[in-house]
Protein backbone atom coordinates (compact mmCIF):
# COMPACT_ATOMS: atom_id res chain seq x y z
CA UNK A 1 0.00 0.00 0.00
CA UNK A 2 2.96 2.27 1.12
CA UNK A 3 3.81 2.28 -2.41
CA UNK A 4 1.18 3.00 -4.61
CA UNK A 5 -0.49 6.04 -5.55
CA UNK A 6 -3.91 7.03 -3.99
CA UNK A 7 -5.32 6.78 -7.39
CA UNK A 8 -4.72 3.05 -8.02
CA UNK A 9 -6.98 2.38 -4.43
CA UNK A 10 -10.34 3.54 -5.55
CA UNK A 11 -12.81 1.50 -3.77
CA UNK A 12 -15.88 -0.10 -5.30
CA UNK A 13 -17.72 1.72 -2.76
CA UNK A 14 -16.65 4.69 -0.22
CA UNK A 15 -17.65 5.14 3.16
CA UNK A 16 -20.57 6.81 2.83
CA UNK A 17 -20.23 7.45 -1.02
CA UNK A 18 -17.27 10.37 -0.49
CA UNK A 19 -15.23 11.02 -3.38
CA UNK A 20 -11.51 9.52 -3.43
CA UNK A 21 -9.63 11.93 -5.37
CA UNK A 22 -5.81 12.23 -4.12
CA UNK A 23 -7.01 16.21 -2.60
CA UNK A 24 -9.94 14.00 -0.99
CA UNK A 25 -6.75 11.32 0.69
CA UNK A 26 -4.90 14.89 1.83
CA UNK A 27 -7.81 16.95 3.61
CA UNK A 28 -9.39 13.84 5.31
CA UNK A 29 -8.26 13.04 9.32
CA UNK A 30 -10.09 9.38 9.12
CA UNK A 31 -9.32 6.91 6.57
CA UNK A 32 -11.04 4.23 5.70
CA UNK A 33 -9.21 0.74 5.41
CA UNK A 34 -11.36 -2.46 4.61
CA UNK A 35 -9.57 -5.65 4.83
CA UNK A 36 -12.31 -9.18 3.16
CA UNK A 37 -10.24 -12.04 5.01
CA UNK A 38 -11.77 -14.30 7.31
CA UNK A 39 -8.97 -16.78 6.68
CA UNK A 40 -9.22 -18.34 10.88
CA UNK A 41 -12.70 -18.30 11.18
CA UNK A 42 -13.61 -21.93 12.51
CA UNK A 43 -18.22 -21.72 12.86
CA UNK A 44 -19.75 -19.49 10.63
CA UNK A 45 -17.75 -18.29 7.92
CA UNK A 46 -18.03 -14.93 5.53
CA UNK A 47 -17.25 -12.31 7.20
CA UNK A 48 -14.76 -11.47 4.29
CA UNK A 49 -18.12 -10.00 3.15
CA UNK A 50 -18.67 -7.12 6.22
CA UNK A 51 -16.42 -4.75 5.19
CA UNK A 52 -18.37 -4.46 1.47
CA UNK A 53 -21.79 -5.01 3.11
CA UNK A 54 -20.79 -1.69 5.82
CA UNK A 55 -19.35 0.14 2.59
CA UNK A 56 -22.91 0.09 0.42
CA UNK A 57 -25.27 0.02 4.10
CA UNK A 58 -23.19 3.66 4.88
CA UNK A 59 -24.11 5.68 1.46
CA UNK A 60 -27.97 5.56 3.21
CA UNK A 61 -26.73 6.97 6.54
CA UNK A 62 -27.75 10.52 7.51
CA UNK A 63 -24.60 12.75 7.46
CA UNK A 64 -26.08 14.83 10.33
CA UNK A 65 -25.37 13.21 13.98
CA UNK A 66 -28.48 14.00 15.85
CA UNK A 67 -26.73 13.63 19.31
CA UNK A 68 -23.70 15.41 18.81
CA UNK A 69 -25.50 18.14 16.26
CA UNK A 70 -22.36 17.72 13.98
CA UNK A 71 -21.92 16.31 10.56
CA UNK A 72 -18.41 14.51 10.98
CA UNK A 73 -17.52 13.53 7.08
CA UNK A 74 -16.86 17.27 6.80
CA UNK A 75 -13.42 16.55 8.62
CA UNK A 76 -12.86 14.46 5.70
CA UNK A 77 -13.46 10.48 5.70
CA UNK A 78 -11.48 8.37 3.06
CA UNK A 79 -11.99 5.10 1.89
CA UNK A 80 -9.56 3.29 0.41
CA UNK A 81 -9.60 0.36 -1.68
CA UNK A 82 -9.83 -3.25 -0.61
CA UNK A 83 -6.48 -4.85 0.90
CA UNK A 84 -5.24 -7.48 -1.11
CA UNK A 85 -5.72 -10.81 0.64
CA UNK A 86 -3.07 -13.44 0.59
CA UNK A 87 -3.90 -16.96 1.33
CA UNK A 88 -0.20 -17.88 2.07
CA UNK A 89 -0.72 -17.85 6.26
CA UNK A 90 -3.01 -15.53 8.50
CA UNK A 91 0.65 -14.11 10.17
CA UNK A 92 1.12 -13.06 6.50
CA UNK A 93 -2.08 -10.85 6.18
CA UNK A 94 -1.64 -9.51 9.86
CA UNK A 95 1.33 -7.83 8.42
CA UNK A 96 -0.23 -6.26 5.69
CA UNK A 97 -2.80 -4.58 7.99
CA UNK A 98 0.36 -3.32 10.09
CA UNK A 99 2.25 -2.26 6.76
CA UNK A 100 -0.82 -0.23 5.76
CA UNK A 101 -1.86 1.31 9.18
CA UNK A 102 2.20 2.43 9.46
CA UNK A 103 1.20 3.99 5.57
CA UNK A 104 -1.67 5.86 6.91
CA UNK A 105 -0.20 6.98 10.16
CA UNK A 106 2.75 8.42 8.68
CA UNK A 107 0.57 10.61 6.88
CA UNK A 108 -1.25 11.69 9.79
CA UNK A 109 -4.19 9.72 9.71
CA UNK A 110 -7.08 8.25 11.80
CA UNK A 111 -7.02 4.39 11.05
CA UNK A 112 -10.24 3.00 11.08
CA UNK A 113 -10.00 -0.73 10.35
CA UNK A 114 -12.78 -2.51 8.46
CA UNK A 115 -13.25 -6.49 8.82
CA UNK A 116 -12.85 -9.35 8.49
CA UNK A 117 -11.92 -11.34 10.98
CA UNK A 118 -10.74 -10.38 14.41
CA UNK A 119 -7.15 -11.37 13.73
CA UNK A 120 -6.41 -8.16 11.45
CA UNK A 121 -6.84 -6.01 14.43
CA UNK A 122 -3.68 -6.95 15.82
CA UNK A 123 -1.71 -5.63 12.58
CA UNK A 124 -3.37 -2.26 13.02
CA UNK A 125 -2.50 -2.78 16.81
CA UNK A 126 1.22 -3.36 15.97
CA UNK A 127 1.29 0.22 13.73
CA UNK A 128 -0.49 2.37 16.61
CA UNK A 129 1.80 1.10 19.35
CA UNK A 130 4.99 1.93 17.49
CA UNK A 131 3.46 6.01 17.40
CA UNK A 132 2.00 5.88 20.41
CA UNK A 133 3.65 4.98 23.19
CA UNK A 134 0.94 5.49 26.57
CA UNK A 135 -1.52 3.45 24.39
CA UNK A 136 -4.26 1.27 25.93
CA UNK A 137 -6.10 -0.96 24.15
CA UNK A 138 -10.14 -1.17 24.70
CA UNK A 139 -11.68 -4.67 23.34
CA UNK A 140 -15.44 -4.51 23.36
CA UNK A 141 -16.63 -8.38 22.56
CA UNK A 142 -18.31 -11.42 23.48
CA UNK A 143 -15.51 -13.41 23.14
CA UNK A 144 -11.91 -12.54 25.59
CA UNK A 145 -9.63 -14.08 22.79
CA UNK A 146 -7.30 -14.81 24.69
CA UNK A 147 -6.12 -18.52 24.30
CA UNK A 148 -2.22 -18.84 23.51
CA UNK A 149 -3.63 -21.26 20.28
CA UNK A 150 -6.62 -22.57 18.86
CA UNK A 151 -7.01 -25.61 16.43
CA UNK A 152 -2.97 -25.76 16.56
CA UNK A 153 -2.37 -21.86 15.26
CA UNK A 154 -0.93 -19.26 17.35
CA UNK A 155 -2.78 -17.30 14.75
CA UNK A 156 -6.22 -17.13 15.36
CA UNK A 157 -9.27 -14.93 16.30
CA UNK A 158 -9.61 -16.74 18.69
CA UNK A 159 -5.93 -15.45 19.97
CA UNK A 160 -6.09 -12.14 19.03
CA UNK A 161 -5.81 -10.63 22.23
CA UNK A 162 -3.23 -12.68 23.56
CA UNK A 163 -0.67 -11.30 21.02
CA UNK A 164 -2.01 -7.58 21.55
CA UNK A 165 -1.29 -7.91 25.51
CA UNK A 166 2.02 -8.33 24.87
CA UNK A 167 2.50 -4.74 22.98
CA UNK A 168 0.07 -2.98 24.96
CA UNK A 169 -2.28 -2.75 28.47
CA UNK A 170 -5.68 -3.95 27.82
CA UNK A 171 -9.00 -3.23 29.20
CA UNK A 172 -12.02 -5.51 28.30
CA UNK A 173 -15.89 -4.99 27.90
CA UNK A 174 -19.12 -7.00 27.66
CA UNK A 175 -16.82 -10.77 27.71
CA UNK A 176 -19.61 -13.45 28.02
CA UNK A 177 -17.83 -16.33 26.72
CA UNK A 178 -14.67 -17.44 27.76
CA UNK A 179 -12.30 -20.65 28.57
CA UNK A 180 -10.81 -21.57 31.75
CA UNK A 181 -7.11 -21.01 30.89
CA UNK A 182 -8.69 -17.49 28.98
CA UNK A 183 -10.10 -16.81 32.69
CA UNK A 184 -6.76 -17.77 34.31
CA UNK A 185 -4.77 -15.23 32.03
CA UNK A 186 -7.41 -12.37 32.79
CA UNK A 187 -6.94 -12.78 36.80
CA UNK A 188 -2.78 -13.49 36.25
CA UNK A 189 -2.64 -10.52 34.00
CA UNK A 190 -5.19 -8.40 36.52
CA UNK A 191 -6.35 -7.61 32.82
CA UNK A 192 -9.46 -4.94 33.64
CA UNK A 193 -12.41 -7.00 32.43
CA UNK A 194 -15.88 -5.83 32.80
CA UNK A 195 -18.21 -8.93 32.35
CA UNK A 196 -21.48 -8.16 30.30
CA UNK A 197 -23.45 -9.79 33.41
CA UNK A 198 -22.05 -7.17 35.63
CA UNK A 199 -22.72 -4.27 32.97
CA UNK A 200 -26.05 -3.31 34.22
CA UNK A 201 -24.95 -3.19 38.03
CA UNK A 202 -22.48 -0.26 36.66
CA UNK A 203 -23.33 3.24 37.34
CA UNK A 204 -22.35 4.55 34.33
CA UNK A 205 -18.94 3.93 32.42
CA UNK A 206 -16.20 5.88 34.91
CA UNK A 207 -14.69 2.90 35.79
CA UNK A 208 -14.52 2.03 32.49
CA UNK A 209 -12.52 4.86 31.08
CA UNK A 210 -10.64 5.16 34.63
CA UNK A 211 -8.84 2.03 33.54
CA UNK A 212 -7.59 3.40 30.11
CA UNK A 213 -3.91 5.34 29.47
CA UNK A 214 -4.43 8.74 27.63
CA UNK A 215 -4.51 7.35 24.13
CA UNK A 216 -6.51 4.96 23.37
CA UNK A 217 -7.50 1.85 20.40
CA UNK A 218 -10.76 0.57 20.13
CA UNK A 219 -11.29 -2.89 18.97
CA UNK A 220 -14.80 -3.76 18.36
CA UNK A 221 -15.80 -7.16 17.37
CA UNK A 222 -19.65 -6.87 16.75
CA UNK A 223 -20.53 -9.50 18.66
CA UNK A 224 -20.23 -7.39 21.79
CA UNK A 225 -24.10 -6.49 20.92
CA UNK A 226 -27.13 -8.86 21.60
CA UNK A 227 -28.17 -11.17 18.74
CA UNK A 228 -31.39 -9.54 18.99
CA UNK A 229 -30.00 -5.94 17.48
CA UNK A 230 -27.01 -7.48 15.83
CA UNK A 231 -27.18 -11.52 14.47
CA UNK A 232 -25.27 -11.05 11.25
CA UNK A 233 -21.70 -12.02 13.30
CA UNK A 234 -20.11 -15.65 12.88
CA UNK A 235 -20.57 -16.46 16.61
CA UNK A 236 -23.58 -14.78 18.56
CA UNK A 237 -23.79 -15.23 22.12
CA UNK A 238 -26.78 -14.07 24.31
CA UNK A 239 -26.73 -11.72 27.06
CA UNK A 240 -25.00 -8.96 25.16
CA UNK A 241 -24.70 -5.12 24.82
CA UNK A 242 -27.33 -2.42 23.52
CA UNK A 243 -26.74 -0.23 20.96
CA UNK A 244 -27.09 2.68 23.98
CA UNK A 245 -24.83 1.09 25.70
CA UNK A 246 -22.27 0.51 23.36
CA UNK A 247 -22.44 4.29 22.17
CA UNK A 248 -23.10 5.84 25.80
CA UNK A 249 -19.27 4.04 26.72
CA UNK A 250 -18.07 4.87 23.27
CA UNK A 251 -18.67 8.48 23.65
CA UNK A 252 -17.46 8.51 26.91
CA UNK A 253 -13.92 7.27 26.05
CA UNK A 254 -13.85 9.96 22.87
CA UNK A 255 -14.69 12.46 25.67
CA UNK A 256 -12.19 11.97 28.14
CA UNK A 257 -8.82 10.07 26.13
CA UNK A 258 -7.19 10.81 22.78
CA UNK A 259 -8.60 7.67 20.41
CA UNK A 260 -5.68 7.34 18.04
CA UNK A 261 -7.97 4.41 15.71
CA UNK A 262 -10.40 2.05 15.72
CA UNK A 263 -11.68 -0.92 14.32
CA UNK A 264 -14.81 -2.83 13.87
CA UNK A 265 -14.79 -6.69 13.40
CA UNK A 266 -16.28 -9.71 12.37
CA UNK A 267 -19.82 -8.51 10.23
CA UNK A 268 -21.66 -11.42 8.83
CA UNK A 269 -24.22 -10.16 6.25
CA UNK A 270 -27.32 -11.78 6.18
CA UNK A 271 -28.90 -12.04 3.02
CA UNK A 272 -31.61 -9.82 2.66
CA UNK A 273 -31.55 -8.22 6.51
CA UNK A 274 -29.94 -4.61 6.10
CA UNK A 275 -30.76 -3.99 9.99
CA UNK A 276 -27.36 -5.28 11.04
CA UNK A 277 -25.24 -3.71 7.81
CA UNK A 278 -26.82 -0.42 8.74
CA UNK A 279 -25.94 -0.67 12.33
CA UNK A 280 -22.23 -1.44 11.88
CA UNK A 281 -21.96 1.39 9.52
CA UNK A 282 -23.66 4.08 11.59
CA UNK A 283 -21.54 2.41 14.76
CA UNK A 284 -18.39 3.72 12.72
CA UNK A 285 -20.11 7.14 11.92
CA UNK A 286 -21.25 7.30 15.50
CA UNK A 287 -17.81 6.90 16.89
CA UNK A 288 -16.56 9.63 14.29
CA UNK A 289 -19.14 12.14 15.08
CA UNK A 290 -17.74 11.59 18.66
CA UNK A 291 -14.10 12.04 18.05
CA UNK A 292 -14.07 14.61 16.16
CA UNK A 293 -16.42 16.71 18.68
CA UNK A 294 -15.12 19.42 19.96
CA UNK A 295 -14.17 17.95 23.71
CA UNK A 296 -15.21 21.47 25.08
CA UNK A 297 -18.81 21.16 23.75
CA UNK A 298 -21.27 19.07 26.20
CA UNK A 299 -23.97 19.19 24.39
CA UNK A 300 -25.76 20.20 21.02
Amino acid sequence: MGSEPIERLVPHYSFLGLPVRQEAFNDSRAVILPVPYDGTTTYRTGTREGPRAILQASRELELFDEETCTEAYREGIFTVGELGVTVASPRDMVERVRRAGEFLLSHSKLPVLLGGEHLLSLGMIQAVVEKFRNLTILHLDAHADLREEYQGSAYSNACVMRHALKRAPLVQVGIRSLSADEYDVIKARNIPCFFAHQLSAKNGWREVVGRLGPEVYISIDLDVFDPSCMPAVGTPEPGGMTWQEVTALLREVARDRQVVGFDVMELLPIPHLAAPDFLAARLVYKLLSYIFLDKKRTAC
